[in-house]
């Protein structure tokens, strides 16, 4: 311990703000890695299992380096030069990442039959953040062995260090939530975290007076990775992207072409809202639910209103504008940029009026509609608050007396027991009249409910009057589409509603299908039509 008199180290106020730092960039990272992944895997309860999981091993196997490693050699020279090296891993981090994580995704593809999100993402853990982390995981144990200098107060020094660890991580884990990631992104700080152990690393080796070359070096690779920040994306093979960013619930993305203009939140193939140019129907599941407005009766009311929770950026609230002139519509999202993008591009009427809210919280005190639209979907599942019996009574209480609700069920299954089987039967123990219609062209189903039993009567009578022929053809076809539902006793509760687990299972089915093409090309393509796969 002779070196350390003769550094900054004499000071155990930086020994203190090593520990303080270290925690709170534990937890930052932490963070970063679930909007990292969420782009390709979702932010799911599960991916933040594998992601929490991950970081625990890291971190206890760290503990145990660390505390071998400063018995065997008490030289904080070792620990600040491991520093160093996790300031680098991790701010390449998102540049590396992204490629990383397609990579082992092909890899996982190719072997891997079930659960192909969770061994996908979990492999991506372990490869990117399990090392860096295992690092830091030593920094605890290591300046325990710094700090005490007797038996008679080291309880009082390691509570210090403890007391620290945990502010800094309590710090870490608002910081990138509420500050960093909305305003500058998941790459920038990754940068900014990286760059604070560096910084620590760094000065004290300028107090120890060596290692100058390593601190070059790093300042150097961490200088390279702050210049590609400002080209960073994380759908590096997209080429017609207009807006990308991350909001406190999203990663977020809009793309256009020709034809129409898509947002996709959190999952990159996935499509949240979508505005045709030519403003004609949309070929998706938001055409089939304007059947709710005719099973309501709309055409016939002076003051009818439709409720949108889960406005997105608007679709569904757009299309009910254009086809029933005069008809108030509300919108509820609980993403602030989201609701500014529905302006901004996709041409949100101004008539429609945009609330940013929890689903749940607003209708508790909202009114009551002629239609309640329910498509709250949170990447690849419902939130469970909003697949409850107690939520779909709450729907109920604010519908009008022949009021109808519909709700966008996205994950068609072929198996028993599915999430869209628990959200029908729960539904069908609220309403008596519970119908269904299958969007053949995409993995959505529309279910209808009311206690209306002229619903179904009201669209077909409907039919008749429609003057647009691709919406007549559309009705047309969701009215012949039409199964009437009886539930079968299985009801989510607040209680009790496993949605991420049931919604994996069919996630896991749909990725499956689709994957089996590719998985033959990874076996036994050539070389040539891998890359083509690639590209």
């Amino acid at each position: 311990m002779a070196e350390r008199k003769g550094t900054i180290l004499r000071n155990k106020y930086f020994l203190y703000a090593t520990e303080f730092f270290s925690g709170m960039s534990v937890m930052a990272i932490e963070l970063g890695a679930s909007r990292l992944l969420a782009p390709y895997f979702s932010s799911s309860q599960v991916v933040w299992t594998v992601i929490i999981g991950a970081i625990m091993v890291a971190m206890a196997l760290g503990n145990i380096w660390g505390g071998k490693a400063a018995d065997k050699n008490p030289d904080p020279g070792r620990l600040y030069g491991r520093l160093l090296f996790a300031a680098v891993w991790i701010a390449a981090i998102p540049f590396l990442g992204k490629y990383i994580i397609a990579g082992i995704s092909l890899g996982v593809a190719a072997v891997v039959k079930s659960n192909f999100l969770v061994w996908a993402s979990l492999c991506s853990c372990l490869v990117l953040f399990v090392f860096p982390l295992m690092l830091l995981g030593t920094v605890t144990p290591s300046l325990v062995k710094y700090t005490v200098d007797d038996l008679e107060n080291n309880g009082a020094v390691v509570g210090r260090l403890g007391a620290l660890n945990t502010i800094g991580s309590i710090i870490g884990t608002f910081l990138p939530t509420f500050v960093t990631i909305p305003a500058v992104g998941t790459a920038v700080t990754f940068l900014i975290f990286a760059g604070v152990m560096a910084l620590l690393a760094i000065i004290y080796f300028i107090s120890a007076r060596k290692k100058a070359v390593k601190c070059a070096v790093t300042v150097l690779l961490i200088g390279v990775c702050c210049f590609a920040a400002s080209d960073y994306s994380f759908a590096f093979w997209e080429d017609d992207l207009v807006y990308e960013d991350e909001s406190i619930y999203n990663y977020l993305q809009v793309r256009e072409d020709d034809r129409s203009v898509i947002l996709s939140t959190n999952v990159l193939f996935g499509v949240q809202s979508i505005r045709m140019k030519n403003e004609e129907l949309t070929g998706m599941y938001y055409d089939y639910a304007l059947a709710a407005p005719y099973m309501a009766g709309i055409e016939e009311k002076q003051d009818a209103n439709v409720l949108i929770l889960g406005l997105g950026t608007g679709t569904y609230a757009t299309l009910c504008d254009r086809y029933f002139p005069g008809i108030q519509v509300e919108g509820v999202e609980i993403d602030q940029k989201i609701a500014d993008l529905s302006r901004k591009y996709f041409d949100l009427p101004e008539s429609v009026s945009v609330h940013v809210d929890d689903g749940r919280a607003f209708l508790e005190r909202a009114g009551q509609y002629d239609v309640i639209m329910v498509d709250a979907y949170q990447d690849i599942t419902i939130p469970f608050q909003m697949s409850s019996v107690e939520f779909f009574t709450m729907v109920k209480e604010h519908l009008k007396e022949d009021g109808v609700m519909v709700v966008n069920m996205n994950m068609r299954s072929s198996k028993e027991g599915s999430i869209n089987d628990c959200l029908t039967d729960t539904i069908a123990s609220v309403f008596s009249e519970v119908y269904t219609v299958t969007d053949e062209g995409n993995t959505n189903t529309e279910l209808f409910a009311s206690e209306n039993p002229n619903m179904v009567e009201n669209l077909s009578n409907a039919l008749g009057r429609i003057q647009d022929p691709a919406l007549r053809d559309m009705m047309q076809t969701a009215y012949e589409g039409l199964e009437k539902k009886e539930g079968q006793g299985r009801i989510l509760t607040d209680d009790k509603a496993p949605v991420e687990v049931l919604g994996m299972r069919v996630i896991d089915e749909i990725i499956g299908d689709e994957l089996d093409y590719y998985r033959d090309i990874l076996r036994g393509g050539s070389l040539e039509e891998i890359l083509q796969m690639l590209g």
